[in-house]
């Protein structure tokens, strides 16, 4: 039970770098943008009401419910089926971003978003920690389901060399008929 203890301390470390991060963006950012590197990465205060990207801004508490949901099947699928600690690091990524967000709703009606890469002319979206590590997350379990597939089908692979050569050596082995003998 020692990956529990990891996957809490990553749960609990994504809450924490992001709610101190908006905590500080909300003392000394609001409504204003720092230049972190000119022309790349700003920091822009942005309310966000909705889901990701603004989606379901007016229909907080319906969200704010299949967030909760989300969460608790994120977690139940991770404590029952998954074994892997990619797997396991993976969705504590994704629950410790989900909580984070989670908890801006509650406390203030909004998530604080405030991470802004503008060298990207295709990029247009702004995000916070919680949202990169749901991002993250989601990759990283992507990946793992990718190296599963690819093992199962590697085992799958090597079960039928197996088989073949088992029935290539049987064959090999087996009585000859009456006129090989005789010949």
């Amino acid at each position: 039970m020692t990956w529990w203890i990891v996957a809490i301390l990553i749960v609990a470390g994504v809450i924490v770098a992001d709610q101190v991060s908006k905590l500080l963006v909300l003392a000394h950012l609001f409504e204003g943008q720092y230049q972190l590197i000119p022309g790349v990465l700003h920091f822009t205060y942005v309310e966000n009401r909705g889901m990701a990207f603004g989606m379901l801004s007016e229909h907080r508490w319906v969200f704010m419910l299949l967030s909760v949901l989300g969460i608790a099947l994120v977690g139940f699928y991770m404590a029952r089926y998954v074994k892997s600690t990619l797997g396991r690091v993976s969705l504590s990524l994704i629950v410790g971003g989900g909580i984070g967000n989670m908890i801006d709703r509650v406390r203030l009606g909004f998530v604080v978003d405030f991470i802004d890469f503008c060298a990207f002319d295709f990029w247009v979206w702004v995000f916070n920690i919680a949202d990169a590590a749901v991002c993250v997350g989601a990759a990283l379990f992507i990946l793992e389901l990718v190296i599963e597939l690819v093992q199962e089908i590697k085992k799958k692979k090597e079960l039928q060399c197996s088989e073949a050569a088992e029935r290539n050596e049987a064959k090999e082995h087996a009585p000859k008929d009456e006129d090989e003998k005789n010949g």
